[in-house]
């Protein structure tokens, strides 16, 4: 299937990042606001963020420090996250979406804010701080659809604002497919869904792993193992990640080693490859395709055919 780019424009009310931001998908009705905590009441200025609509409240866990979200719906907006100020602690940002035609009844919102709390539920990217029973509302299969498309957009602008908790989780175990997709979990017990990968393995002092090389960075899998001890060599940051990996049950020790629980993505092979074997270890080397060439030198390969197709 044919897939096409989109094309998003974000406006910085402030000419910061860090301040009000407005998006949209060009050529179609959603409308997103981003906005911190302290600036709530500028909202009041906007009619869009008066309208129907489901928002997103983003902080960090008390307890964990891990990124944590909630997911509303209002008939306006505005008046929903006042409350919210008054009487939820956790978050400092929030994002809002709303129809810029104004089509969204009650209905419409709370079937998009159960499908979200379904989908974020599912992908496990951040704790989320609702009761995740939250049943989808009746509509006619026009309106449904309609939804559903709606969802597709809010998950585009949701990323490009920097929260990818509404990534699409497939599994799939096909073989030599160029756009093969699956999830994993990143080292802050997210779920994320990955494509166009590369399959690496790794043996070493009786360990067996294996792992996906993709855009994100690399992917060790749900079964691959990992030492039981560390050894003094290994760096302070990758023996901390360790401990973090063993502490949210990712790492499971089993007899005399520990096993990945889930698909855990890494920003590089190193830290993946000594997070493994316990000890401080290059990881483009030791990272290798099912024919054994190292991630080094595959990596010099595509690099030396780019510059010679130029």
């Amino acid at each position: 299937m044919t897939t096409f780019g989109k094309s998003i424009r974000i406006y910085l009310k402030d000419g910061t990042v860090t301040g009000i931001k407005f998006g949209e998908v060009v050529n179609q009705t959603i409308q997103s606001i981003s906005c911190p905590r302290l600036r709530i009441s500028e909202l009041n200025e906007y009619n869009e963020a008066k309208r129907p609509g489901v928002y997103f409240l983003f902080g960090q866990d008390e307890d964990t420090g891990d990124p944590k979200a909630y997911i509303g719906e209002a008939e306006n907006v505005y008046d929903r996250l006042l409350n919210h100020v008054a009487n939820k602690e956790f978050w400092n940002e929030v994002i809002l979406f709303v129809s810029k035609d104004e089509n969204l009844t009650k209905s419409h919102v709370k079937y998009l804010e159960s499908r979200l709390i379904q989908i974020a539920f599912s992908t496990r990217r951040y704790k989320i701080d609702n009761n995740n029973q939250s049943q989808l509302s009746s509509l006619p299969p026009a309106d449904r659809d309609a939804m559903e498309e709606f969802l597709i957009y809010i998950k585009l602008l949701i990323g490009v604002l920097g929260h990818k908790l509404l990534e699409d989780v497939t599994t799939s175990s096909k073989k030599n497919d160029e756009h093969n997709t699956f999830t994993a979990t990143t080292q802050d017990n997210q779920v994320v869904s990955m494509t166009r990968n590369l399959e690496l393995f790794l043996s070493v002092s009786g360990l067996k792993a294996s792992a996906l090389q993709t855009d994100e960075g690399i992917v060790v899998l749900e079964g691959s193992e990992a030492a039981k001890d560390i050894k003094p060599s290994l760096h302070r940051g990758y023996r901390e990640l360790r401990e973090k990996l063993i502490k949210n049950e990712t790492l499971v020790l089993e007899g005399n080693k520990y096993v990945f629980k889930k698909n855990t993505l890494f920003d590089t092979a190193t830290p993946a490859a000594a997070v493994i074997v316990g000890y401080s270890i290059t990881g483009p080397q030791t990272w290798k395709n099912k024919d054994g060439k190292s991630l080094k030198d595959i990596e010099q390969e595509l690099l030396k055919k780019q510059n010679s197709s130029h």
